[in-house]
């Protein structure tokens, strides 16, 4: 069995998905091997899915990688990037994290993982603060009419 060695992009490598005849490459041959498909094959196309800009493709990409990852012990590192690249793109960050902390514990110097924990922490922190200003939006929103009420109340009275 022939292993593929991909040099792991930079998480904005994810960004550019193939070109449509490029996926349908991998998908033919997926599809061709069918019950028997080879691990590398399913990791070739899952790799594929996930630089889709198809969210249905992404989210089929990540099952695929999370099979082997579960089923395939000796694969494990290199669907670990992959899972938290997908997930980032699928804006699961704490999925995300996990799996690039995972990787990160194995092997601290990777600049790829590295790069990927920067973006997802800036999603994380960008969505928190959006967050707050929701809520604290809500709360603003919640006390004016409550105001509202409560002036409304003591006129009748």
């Amino acid at each position: 069995m022939g292993i593929l060695m991909l040099s792991l992009p930079d998480a904005a490598d994810a960004e550019s998905p193939l070109k449509p005849a490029e996926l349908q490459v991998l998908r033919s041959q997926y599809e061709k091997e069918g019950e028997y498909v080879s691990l590398q094959t399913k990791f070739n196309y899952a790799w594929g899915l996930i630089k889709s800009s198809n969210r249905t493709e992404q989210q089929e990409g990540v099952r695929l990688l999370s099979e082997i990852f579960r089923n395939s012990p000796e694969r494990r590192r290199e669907c670990l990037y992959y899972l938290a690249l997908g997930n980032y793109k699928l804006g699961n960050y704490a999925e995300a994290r996990r799996y690039n902390d995972l990787l990160l514990d194995l092997e601290p110097g990777n600049l790829q993982a590295g790069s990927l924990k920067g973006l997802i922490d800036d999603k994380v922190a960008k969505e928190g603060l959006m967050g707050a200003a929701i809520v604290g939006g809500l709360a603003v929103g919640a006390a004016v009419i409550g105001s509202m009420i409560f002036k409304g109340a003591s006129r009748k009275r």
